[in-house]
């Protein structure tokens, strides 16, 4: 008689079976959120603010350092809802993932995108108010992709839209900290007017005008809070106006690193990758180029229309206060105009090339790689690669604005993508 055997019993499927719930050790637990969090990832953020300060045409501020922070806080809160709304997806393309593979639980994923979007904007608004109105659909941006806009045409168009908004959030915060030296100067010009309302005539030589102080405290004190009150509600506007055409070009540039990634786990067409070359060709050619000179000024600094706008009403004030206070003296003086100096070494435009230079270097491999075998290995590494040349790209650009100190941002920023490529090799960007 024979012996009955028992079956052999069959490996779960990641598909019906839950997720272990083994024990993991603190070194693993954070090995784990790395990943989850795509740490190496972090190193393409700050440049974002950086560039949009140099847009602007100003230096970083206290309040650009807090829009780095909130951008790093919404970057993050992206990462964790991205790999908590794939969770079903990764499950079958990437069962060794922080979800799938037990390492994290979903609800702590979901608790940290939501945490971290909580505090990406409290800090934005700790940066002012025109940082906040950019940070509040640069979060809604980042929410719409990971659980709607994804796997729709949309998709890239949306990330490129955060990455834009991301600039956008360094120059609207950076703007903010100007509107306060703006308001200062607007204070001290009614605080004048108000104490010279206190004397009861102007004298000009031997004639008085009973009554002008008093005009002139009205009109003051009218303009000081028409312009306050402008000043406020426009900044953001400005910020962005001015801070646009960069926006534009790093959103296009990872509108082409996404529509890569799209199928990065198959493989796919061709057609993607060459796409992505194509861009990153016209990118490099149109960062070359020298910005508008339309905002120069004859001291070499750059200030946009905008901001002229912004503050001639204080600068009039203030001129008008001090002709008051200090009539000119008549001398018989003859002060020569000074003698112009040699033409400065234009450090911009040569660093400006050479960053340019290496964002082509960076990706025009990858992508041509990609291109001829587009095979899951290849467009991981061509996906990699764009989001590695996001750096230069982004020194590349605040070299390009010519602002003051615009040479040591872009060279500090450009000091990140070394850290960044150490760093992937421990933990993948994708």
């Amino acid at each position: 008689m024979a012996t009955p055997t028992t079956p052999p019993l069959k490996e779960p499927s990641p598909l019906t079976a839950p997720p272990s719930r083994t024990h993991t050790s603190r070194p693993g637990r954070a090995r784990a959120w790395a990943e989850l969090l795509r740490l190496p990832a972090l190193f393409t953020v700050p440049g974002d603010a950086l560039a949009g300060a140099a847009a602007v045409s100003a230096r970083p501020t206290s309040r650009t350092l807090l829009a780095i922070a909130s951008s790093l806080c919404l970057y993050e809160a992206g990462m964790a809802l991205n790999d908590w709304a794939d969770r079903d997806v990764d499950a079958v393309e990437r069962p060794h993932r922080p979800l799938p593979s037990g390492r994290i639980r979903p609800a702590a994923a979901l608790g940290a995108a939501c945490a971290l979007t909580g505090a990406g904007l409290s800090l934005a608004a700790c940066a002012g108010r025109p940082a906040l109105t950019v940070a509040v659909p640069l979060a809604a941006t980042v929410w719409a992709y990971d659980l709607a806009l994804k796997n729709t045409p949309a998709g890239p168009v949306a990330m490129g839209t955060a990455r834009g908004l991301d600039l956008l959030l360094g120059a609207a915060a950076t703007v903010g900290a100007g509107v306060d030296g703006v308001g200062r100067k607007v204070g001290a010009c009614r605080e004048w007017a108000t104490a010279v309302a206190d004397e009861p005539r102007v004298a000009s030589g031997a004639a008085t005008v009973p009554g002008a102080v008093d005009g002139i405290r009205r009109a003051l004190t009218s303009a000081a809070d028409l312009g306050a009150r402008t000043t406020l509600r426009s900044a953001a506007l400005l910020g962005i106006r001015q801070a646009l055409p960069s926006a534009v070009l790093l959103g296009a540039h990872t509108l082409a690193v996404t529509t890569v990634s799209r199928r990065e786990a198959q493989g796919g067409s061709p057609l993607a990758p060459f796409a992505a070359l194509a861009a990153t060709a016209a990118l490099t050619r149109t960062v070359i180029r020298q910005r508008s000179s339309s905002t120069d000024r004859s001291d070499g600094s750059r200030r946009g229309p905008g901001s002229r706008r912004l503050t001639d009403l204080a600068d009039l004030a203030t001129a008008a206060m001090s002709r008051l206070s200090h009539p000119p003296r008549q001398t018989g003086d003859h002060v020569s105009p000074p003698r112009p100096g040699p033409e400065p070494l234009d450090t911009h435009a040569a660093l400006r090339l050479a960053l340019a230079a290496a964002y082509a270097a960076t990706t025009a491999r990858p992508y041509l790689h990609a291109t001829l075998n587009p095979s899951p290995p290849l467009t991981q590494r061509a996906v990699t690669a764009g989001i590695r040349a996001t750096i230069p790209l982004q020194a590349a650009l605040t070299a390009r604005s010519g602002a003051k100190g615009a040479t040591v941002t872009a060279l500090l920023t450009t000091a990140l993508a070394p850290l960044a490529g150490r760093f992937a090799r421990k933990v993948s960007v994708t």
